[in-house]
């Protein structure tokens, strides 16, 4: 049977480095999915992770509701996204987005044909781009709402905030996406 998180806090911060094997196990595919989503490049993403697990492992005697151990973990490297975001816009770097590329069935032929491919891929940059012009509070809320499928009681412990606050945001990223997607419909 698996630890619950609030057992896993107390091992880890008594220093029980099986206790925080365990916890980056459970918790590395989602926080990195969460990562690369809010920021869309990879390195900065794995860089946020382990920055994420190297606070957990030094404070982990700090938490006050080890119960709370995963909420913490997720709310650790959202903030730390952000601070990367930050940055971006402070040196008016844009993401470089790539065209998804184009996959083939085994005898090599296209999936779709050229024009399709190419109309598709503009579309997930227009979005890609819409997404990166969100507030990061919005465009938070929105790839956990729409990605991941999270609750709004569950997104509001992952970033924070309430639940009606949550709905706002939410409310006002899916109502500038419409806006900024509008010639794609």
């Amino acid at each position: 049977m698996e630890p619950t998180d609030a057992v896993l806090a107390e091992r880890i911060a008594a220093g029980d480095d099986a206790a925080f094997e365990q916890l980056v196990h459970r918790c590395s595919a989602p926080l990195l999915g969460m990562a690369l989503r809010m920021l869309g490049d990879r390195a900065d993403a794995e860089d946020v992770v382990q920055d994420a697990f190297l606070t957990v492992w030094r404070r982990a005697g700090e938490l006050v509701e080890p119960a709370a151990l995963r909420t913490w973990l997720f709310q650790i490297a959202r903030r730390r996204c952000l601070v990367v975001l930050r940055s971006r816009r402070t040196r008016r770097t844009e993401p470089v987005w790539s065209v998804p590329e184009q996959r083939s069935v085994a005898g090599g032929a296209p999936l779709a044909d050229p024009e399709r491919a190419v109309e598709a891929g503009a579309g997930v940059i227009e979005l890609l781009r819409a997404l990166g012009d969100l507030p990061p509070p919005q465009r938070q809320v929105w790839v956990l709402a729409e990605l991941d499928g999270l609750s709004y009681l569950e997104i509001g412990e992952r970033v924070g905030a309430g639940e009606q606050a949550v709905r706002g945001r939410l409310f006002r990223a899916r109502t500038a996406l419409a806006e900024a997607l509008r010639a794609w419909r």
